[in-house]
């Protein structure tokens, strides 16, 4: 599983007991070091998001009535958040829809723990997804980046215009979501655009 060195887990619910039930069985999954938070209002689980954004979010469908996750990840800026609906029972798919993924109250902790993994792992497939999305030039603008080069020394190595290179790295940016060259970087080796040992290389440069 590919995921942050501590998860933190928000858990939606009205009920504290079903609410800090999953919190306890969230603590014994195997492998994953997870930080639950309890969530018990609309307004807390707005700024909670908000603020603090949470790597998974656990979320009764009719916590204080149907929430809406679309308009919760809008109004808190926080698209990448994994949200995992909490089933007592049977429920509408069209309610569901914009769920990664349901759990279920009679759920076991290594159920929990393969539905975790399963959500990493479709984000890994999701980065891969976004390199095929990026143009062989945006690939290429990307490496450049990588190295520290300046978008007049890009323009030069590729025989474009500066406007050009700014244009292309407006829509990386826009395309992955990242805006830094850190995140660059990060991005880059993770999806094999540069190898490691070339990024420390430039940098004792």
């Amino acid at each position: 599983m590919t995921n942050p060195e501590v998860l933190k887990v928000a858990i939606a619910e009205p009920s504290v007991i079903i609410r800090s039930g999953i919190a306890v069985a969230l603590k014994r999954v195997p492998g994953i070091r997870i930080q639950p938070f309890e969530i018990v209002s609309k307004e807390l689980l707005t700024n909670y998001v908000r603020i603090h954004k949470p790597d998974v979010l656990i979320i009764n469908p009719s916590f204080w009535g149907y929430y809406d996750i679309s308009k919760l990840k809008g109004e808190t800026q926080h698209q990448n958040v994994h949200c995992l609906a909490l089933l007592y029972s049977t429920m509408d798919e069209s309610l569901l829809r914009n769920y990664d993924d349901t759990i279920s109250i009679y759920d076991s902790v290594d159920q929990l723990k393969n539905k975790l993994d399963k959500l990493f792992a479709t984000s890994v497939d999701e980065s891969l997804e976004e390199t095929s999305n990026l143009s062989q030039r945006e690939k290429e603008i990307v490496v450049c980046v990588v190295k520290g080069l300046t978008n007049k020394e890009i323009a030069t190595d590729l025989f474009l215009s500066a406007h050009t290179v700014i244009s292309h790295r407006r829509n990386i940016a826009k395309k992955l979501e990242i805006h830094s060259t850190a995140g660059l970087t990060i991005y880059a080796i993770v999806n094999k655009l540069v190898e490691l040992d070339e990024i420390k290389k430039n940098m004792q440069l």
